[in-house]
């Protein structure tokens, strides 16, 4: 229909670009083999529908003239769709919707370069191949079952990289080869198993022995099919589990029961195997799996759970040096449909819970269960009110299927029988109940026999439905790890369910219940976010699809909590007495501190406050006089959480403690780092003799010394990435992927006045640094530009297009022929240096200037337009996965 017009188009030095996929197998390979024909025509398709599922319809056509339209909607491309159907599409045009027609722009160019789509020329083998796969796609060829399965390279997502990565950081920065990955069931930690498996492999000349161990059948044939698919080899692996039987031990996937049962460790040495895997490793420590964790000694042992913490209080961590490698954040997980979105309501908690006895960091279970099952005043009003909630905020309770989580025995079977008193069908499961009883129970539940099921100590194992669609917090857990363990067995996939939703009770509370952190958990962010700010704003920055909303009665009790624990230091200072009773009489440490109070430094740290002031002030350590660099200090505590390259904090910790530094030739240029990080100015300025008094004079303060070394070793044991170097012809002291901020960046790059820097762009040469020998340009680039974080319309200046290629505008000032936009252009002709450095917003959560990400060094690929100009670079270290969510503003990567 409109392929004379595009002939004509193309004919005359148009350039035609087109991204599809076979995808429900909607698209004729006849189209796109004439489409190939074309001349300046190019062709992208991605033929993995399992990750890709691109059925997006969006037409754009780039005007020199600024005139740019596009047009979006449901019309595809044939006949039917444009001249006969009843379709809807809107139009976009550069002059009203510039912001719109970017973003549209910028999801084309991430697909376009997109390592699932494969550039089409139209070749006999191509041809075949696509038509191939579009047959399969509409189920009329199903013996290219095997091609759809091993034709593609599986690549992680990003969530699952940034998984992988920190387990890179976890045995080749800190040592430790036995790892735990911690995530919800259903977010794919096997397939990052695999991958895993597969790089370890990589790394090695043989392919090394591996051995999988699960408890159930089913389990052992999809992980194997997914190693099967992710190495490209459909051999890969034998079964040893009910009726099958493995011939060869080198790469087994197992059950414990088998593994138990013929002797394993009788036939093969200690180090047979080089990788073990337990899956759901929470089980690891019943006594079936003591051989299995005790004889053998492989180089990688890598467990997966979805629940770390054991009913029977067991402690899996102790197996992997009481450590959790990494964790599958919430909002990553939903954000790709792994798990459901959740609809959160704090509700008032009719009971007060301000005077319950506290022990050993939670409310005392017998006082908790006087209250909601024995006496019958409070738990008569207090399961009225639960009863009233659930029918408030749920739509139809025909509909729901509810899991109630309870503190006792007792209270799970008082609630339902005070539901079945009211005609809603429930029954209490508990660790006794019979599994024949339990599974029963269970398929009641999906087939709504049952409404709710209220249990106890079940949130590990034995209740697993992903039909849940409702949850009930009856017990006020102050464990986070227990309540995402409960909060993740409704987050489950199921036909037929939009969201989760989730009634939390909300009582008046002890000054040492931590609502803030529990608020924080379902935001799911890498930095802590302000979690009053968020409460008054309406949670902005809850996962998408995602919604959290607190009754006006429910919302006063967690402001007045969170006033209580954060706002004063009263309770600080009790929580660091009581630590320093329970380790007999040892002043606690502040990674000790910080972990009892289930607190981020970011919140502890808020300029006005340190720990060895609140250790004096609860008189378990001796009293010191308040100084200047006391003050100094508490001031710059937050600029010190922004430092997090290695050598840097190594340089640090070293010379605090008088001991040698790794890298005595960058010594002038980290000290001056350092001095610029406390003094915010060169060392002359503050009145000093010599850039070292930078170290000295705060190591006269025995108390800060001892606060601020142990800062710094908590830095450095949260390091998520390798470390590397930028490759320039001069000595850097920038590490590729860590964070400076503007001052540390230019005074280890030489400037004169590093805080003269105001524009998001600095030439550096010979002449104004006493550092730079080759020009270097450098890049600072704020993504959200605009001073209301929520506008979209400045985001698209700068954006990564995929892992290695950033789209980056000049200033508006910069015209293609002047000498800074030649210096730009010609690039790769003179030998000029970039480095590039991104952060998302000016401030961070808490007020604080946010620090930039150093991606390295770039190459220009391609540059159009004058005043600003636009280019494209290519990096030369791959962005990491856990920045991608930042600089990608297309949503996409």
């Amino acid at each position: 229909m409109i392929l004379p017009q595009l002939r004509k188009f193309t004919a005359r030095g148009g350039r035609l670009r087109i991204i599809t996929t076979t995808y429900m197998g909607a698209t004729d390979p006849k189209a796109i083999q004439k489409l190939a024909e074309l001349p300046n025509t190019r062709i992208r398709i991605s033929y993995n529908v399992k990750e890709t599922r691109l059925h997006a319809k969006a037409y754009i056509f780039h005007r020199e003239s600024g005139y740019s339209t596009a047009y979006v909607g449901s019309s595809n491309l044939s006949h039917a769709a444009i001249a006969d159907g009843l379709e809807w599409n809107m139009k976009v045009t550069q002059q009203d919707l510039p912001g719109i027609l970017e973003k549209m722009t910028a999801t084309f160019e991430t697909y376009w370069h997109a390592d699932d789509f494969e550039l089409y020329a139209g070749s006999t083998d191509e041809f075949q191949q696509l038509r191939q796969a579009i047959d399969h796609a509409k189920n009329r060829d199903m013996t290219a079952s095997q091609y759809q399965l091993y034709h593609f390279t599986l690549r992680p997502y990003p969530y699952q990289q940034a998984i992988l990565d920190a387990l890179q950081v976890e045995r080749q920065q800190r040592h430790h080869w036995r790892n735990l990955i911690v995530a919800a069931t259903g977010t794919g930690k096997t397939a990052i198993a695999a991958f895993d498996y597969r790089r370890f492999a990589q790394s090695r000349q043989n392919r090394p022995h591996l051995l999988f161990i699960a408890h159930r059948e089913e389990i052992l044939r999809q992980s194997r099919s997914c190693f099967q698919q992710v190495l490209h080899d459909p051999a890969f692996g034998e079964l040893s589990v009910g009726s099958s039987h493995a011939e060869n031990p080198a790469y087994l996937f197992m059950s414990i029961q088998t593994f138990n049962s013929c002797h394993l460790w009788d036939r093969l040495s200690p180090s047979y195997y080089d990788m073990i895997i337990v899956d759901e490793f929470h089980h690891a420590a019943a006594a079936s799996y003591q051989r299995l964790l005790n004889y053998f000694t492989p180089k990688i042992l890598l467990g997966l759970t979805a629940t770390p913490e054991r009913m029977d209080g067991k402690d899996i961590l102790t197996y992997f040096d009481h450590r959790i490698a990494a964790e599958i954040r919430l909002p990553d997980a939903i954000e790709r449909r792994l798990l459901c979105p959740f609809h959160y309501f704090g509700v008032e908690d009719p009971i007060d819970l301000s005077t319950v006895k506290w022990l050993h960091g939670q409310y005392d279970t017998n006082a908790l269960n006087n209250l909601y099952v024995l006496e019958s005043l409070p738990a008569q009003k207090r399961a009225k009110a639960i009863l009233q909630s659930v029918d408030q905020y749920t739509a139809d309770i025909h509909d729901v299927k509810g899991l109630g989580f309870c503190v006792s025995k007792k209270h799970a079977h008082f609630m339902a029988a005070y539901f079945n008193a009211h005609e809603i069908q429930a029954r209490a499961l508990d660790s006794e109940t019979p599994n024949a009883e339990r599974l029963r129970a269970c398929q009641d539940l999906e087939t709504g026999r049952l409404t709710f099921l209220f249990v106890v100590d079940l949130f590990n194992e034995g209740v697993d439905i992903p039909a849940v669609n409702t949850v009930l917090f009856l017990r006020p857990t102050n464990s986070i790890t227990v309540f995402l363990q409960q909060l993740g067995r409704g987050l489950r996939l199921a036909p037929g369910k939009d969201c989760l939703t989730v009634l939390d009770f909300v009582a008046q509370s002890n000054r040492s219940y931590d609502f803030a952190n529990r608020l924080q958990a379902l935001l799911g962010h890498d930095q802590p976010v302000k979690i009053r700010q968020e409460i008054q704003t309406g949670f902005p920055h809850v996962p998408k699809g995602c919604s959290i909303q607190l009754e006006e009665i429910a919302q006063k009790y967690i402001l007045e909590n969170i006033r209580k624990r954060l706002s004063k230091n009263d309770y600080y200072r009790e929580l660091i007495r009581e630590l320093y009773t329970v380790n007999n009489h040892i002043v606690p440490g502040l990674a000790d501190f910080l972990q009892a109070a289930q607190l981020s430094p970011q919140v502890f740290y808020n300029g006005n406050r340190s720990y060895a002031r609140l250790c004096a002030e609860a008189g378990i350590i001796e009293d010191f006089p308040v100084s200047e660099e006391e003050t100094l200090m508490k001031k710059a505590f937050p600029r010190i959480l922004g430092i997090d390259a290695p050598h840097w904090l190594q340089f640090l910790q070293a010379s605090f403690t008088n001991s040698a530094p790794q890298d005595p030739g960058l010594t002038a240029q980290y000290l001056r780092m350092w001095q610029f990080t406390i003094w915010s100015k060169d060392y002359q300025a503050a009145g000093m003799h010599t850039p070292q008094e930078a170290i000295t004079q705060l190591n006269q303060i025995t108390p800060l010394k001892k606060e601020l070394l142990e800062l710094l070793d908590y830095q450095y044991q949260h390091i998520g990435m390798i470390t590397k170097r930028a490759e320039v012809p001069y000595l850097c002291p920038l590490e590729v992927h860590y964070h400076y901020s503007r001052d540390q960046i230019f005074a280890g790059l030489g400037l004169e006045k590093p805080s003269s820097v105001r524009e998001g762009v600095k030439y550096l040469h010979a002449k104004n640094s006493s550092i730079v020998t080759q020009p270097t340009d450098v890049f600072l680039v704020t993504l959200n530009k605009s001073s209301n974080e929520f506008s979209d319309t400045t985001r698209y200046e700068d954006y990564s297009i995929n892992s290695h290629l950033f789209h980056w505008q000049s200033q508006s000032t910069t015209s293609e022929q002047s000498p800074t936009g030649q210096r730009y252009i010609q690039q790769n002709k003179n030998g000029n240096i970039i480095l590039l450095f991104v952060r998302e917003n000016k401030k961070n959560a808490f007020g604080h200037t946010e620090n930039y990400a150093f991606l390295g060094t770039a190459h220009i690929v391609s540059h159009r337009g004058s005043q600003p100009i636009t280019i494209i670079y290519r990096l030369d270290e791959a962005i990491p996965a856990k920045y991608l969510a930042m600089t990608d503003s297309s949503g996409v990567l």
